[in-house]
């Protein structure tokens, strides 16, 4: 009985770890001018991130690859001219994101969890991503965003647009018919990524909502 009692609490032990490891707390993160911020790697697909404060410069970037959930909890944020939230899960699907923030300062945000493009059908993995869902809660003590005018101030785009809408079909066939012709005698298929060649319809769209937190 003493052993059952030691190995369950060991398996809650390894649980919260692995759940504490996931999650990641700043207190104060700043993105320069045209650069980046990427998280990335890992064996599990989510992530919680908390930022008690988040500056990010004009043409900024905040990159999450090989993440299909992000929870991003940002205590206050002061957004220059334009900046850029961007997730994948690296296989051409946006990420699903539950985002809430407390705006100081807010030129221009867009948030892109589109679906991608499996452009050059046959020579990539993956076929055309869905678009990731994305829950926005802004506190309504600080500026409220809108998406109306963007070449106003405190404007604030989502894009969760599924991959394939950009897809060209003539060009796609030609490049296909032109990489099957260049496989080895008697494997025509041999020079298309795992002998496949992706479907061009488009995946499937996500959603968006934008609310006030009071």
């Amino acid at each position: 009985m003493k052993r059952f009692i030691l190995f369950m609490l060991t398996l809650c032990s390894v649980g919260a770890f692995a759940q504490e490891a996931n999650t990641v707390h700043i207190g104060k993160l700043s993105i320069g001018k045209k650069k980046k911020e990427v998280y990335s790697g890992g064996k599990d697909s989510s992530l919680v991130l908390r930022i008690d404060t988040l500056i990010m410069a004009d043409r900024s970037q905040l990159v999450f690859y090989g993440k299909k959930d992000v929870k991003l909890d940002i205590g206050h944020a002061e957004i220059d001219k334009r900046a850029y939230i961007f997730g994948t899960d690296g296989k051409n699907n946006g990420t699903d994101f539950d985002i809430r923030v407390h705006f100081d300062k807010l030129g221009a945000l867009y948030v892109l969890a589109g679906g991608q493009d499996a452009s050059n059908n046959g020579s990539r993995t993956f076929p055309n991503g869905d678009g990731g869902d994305v829950n926005f809660i802004y506190d309504s003590s600080g500026i409220t965003p809108q998406s109306d005018d963007k070449k106003s101030d405190h404007y604030l785009q989502i894009d969760t647009r599924a991959g394939g809408y950009r897809v060209n079909p003539h060009n796609e066939l030609s490049n296909i018919y032109s990489m099957i012709g260049m496989g080895a005698p008697g494997r025509p298929l041999s020079n298309l990524s795992q002998g496949q060649v992706y479907s061009g319809t488009p995946g499937r769209d996500g959603k968006s909502t934008v609310k006030a937190r009071e």
